[in-house]
């Protein structure tokens, strides 16, 4: 087992992360691991779904780049050189998880599942969560110190238990990325140690975070914990924010000094869940603050909007060739979009009807579309659908409203 005591676990931790930040002479956490502030121009804020009314979004000048984005809907609420490449840092074990999490969804990995741990997984550099050659870790645990602990023996463990080596598992790494359509980012090892080839991008961050949060939710059942212990060396979580703000419960950090202090969030605000990231940050402090303000702005000027729920009516169809002259209508499947806050009321819609009704009508059956419009804009259309079944007129009663047409 590790014999390393929790002291020194705990200098570990503040003097390496990732790929460990240099070593600082000082009691200071914060200026143990502080890094230089951005250079070059401050990267400019915008929010591309805002309105005129809607207040631009926080300018930031101890961040190279950031992104907030709607986890349920996937929209941009703001960013500042969202797809400026830089160093993932341990952000690259946001991908190193969500492979794991995959494994385990397949059945190739199992929770209680015994890892043997290598000589390169033991000395493995950086941020650990101290497993050796004679330690007896599963699969759970190995998930545990690679998010919590941001283990870089959790990750070479894992990788090698699923694709063998590590050169295998970052061929992995890469087609994911790929599938997921993250085209500014580079992955050449499964821990984010520093490599000049290995980037990604604030974007690409968020982007991953979404991906894990829709097929692996369980992940904050981890990342949420503050803590976390193994062979009696007690941890606490890189994430900084966990401490300081209840509706944070994921996800994860990076820090090398080539990567700055690198963030990324998710929260529930204001009944939604929003991805916060923010990358080269000098700072724990500063980058905690960039992700509270940026998680405020997206809270106070964006909202959710639902369109149409299932089996409530939005309209009816007449048609004399329904046997009740009628059917209602309304959406097979509602959709969501994120609205600056001031124009979530001004949605209005209207319904096309471009169906054959003259055999009837089954419920479910698409009649034409309804589209929804705001400031003169479509923003959605989605499929108009009957909500019951409506026979055909029979010819009597066709007849007989021919008749009462003419009189």
């Amino acid at each position: 087992m590790a014999c390393t005591t929790p002291l020194m676990a705990q200098a570990a931790k503040k003097t390496h992360h990732a790929g460990a930040a240099a070593a600082k002479t000082s009691d200071d956490p914060e200026k143990a691991t502080a890094t230089p502030m951005p250079t070059g121009p401050v990267p400019v804020p915008d929010s591309p779904i805002a309105d005129k009314n809607t207040p631009a979004p926080p300018t930031l000048p101890d961040m190279t780049a950031y992104v907030l984005m709607d986890a349920t809907t996937g929209a941009i609420l703001a960013e500042a050189a969202p797809n400026l490449q830089v160093a993932p840092a341990s952000l690259t074990k946001l991908m190193t998880a969500h492979i794991a999490f995959q494994a385990l969804h397949h059945g190739s990995l199992k929770p209680d599942q015994t890892v043997p741990v290598s000589p390169a997984a033991w000395h493995a550099g950086g941020s650990r969560m101290f497993i050796d050659t004679t330690s007896v870790v599963t699969v759970d645990q190995l998930l545990h110190g690679l998010i919590i602990d941001s283990g870089n023996d959790a990750a070479v463990a894992l990788a090698e238990q699923i694709a063998g080596s590590q050169g295998t598992f970052v061929q992995m790494m890469t087609k994911d990325a790929a599938d997921m359509g993250l085209t500014n980012t580079v992955y050449t090892n499964v821990t984010g140690l520093p490599d000049p080839a290995m980037h990604t991008t604030a974007l690409d961050v968020a982007q991953l975070s979404r991906v894990i949060l829709q097929d692996e939710p369980e992940f904050l059942d981890i990342s949420k914990q503050q803590s976390y212990t193994f062979n009696n060396i007690t941890q606490a979580s890189w994430n900084p924010v966990l401490q300081h703000d209840p509706t944070v419960d994921g996800m994860k950090t990076g820090l090398t000094d080539e990567s700055g202090h690198c963030i990324d969030a998710t929260a529930i605000r204001g009944g939604r869940r929003l991805i916060a990231v923010v990358m080269g940050g000098p700072t724990w402090h500063n980058s905690t603050a960039a992700i509270e303000s940026i998680l405020n702005y997206g809270e106070k000027f964006f909202t959710n909007v639902t369109l149409g729920t299932p089996g409530t009516q939005i309209d009816t169809l007449q048609s004399a060739s329904l046997d009740a002259g009628q059917v209602a209508v309304g959406v097979g499947q509602s959709a969501v979009l994120t609205l600056p806050a001031d124009e979530a009321g001004q949605v209005t819609h209207s319904v096309t009807y471009t169906a054959d009704v003259s055999s009837g009508v089954r419920k479910g059956e698409v009649l034409g579309t309804i589209d929804y419009t705001l400031a003169g804009k479509t923003i959605a259309s989605l499929p108009a659908v009957a909500l019951a079944d409506a026979p055909a007129a029979s010819w009597t009663t066709k007849l007989s409203r021919a008749i009462k047409k003419m009189l």
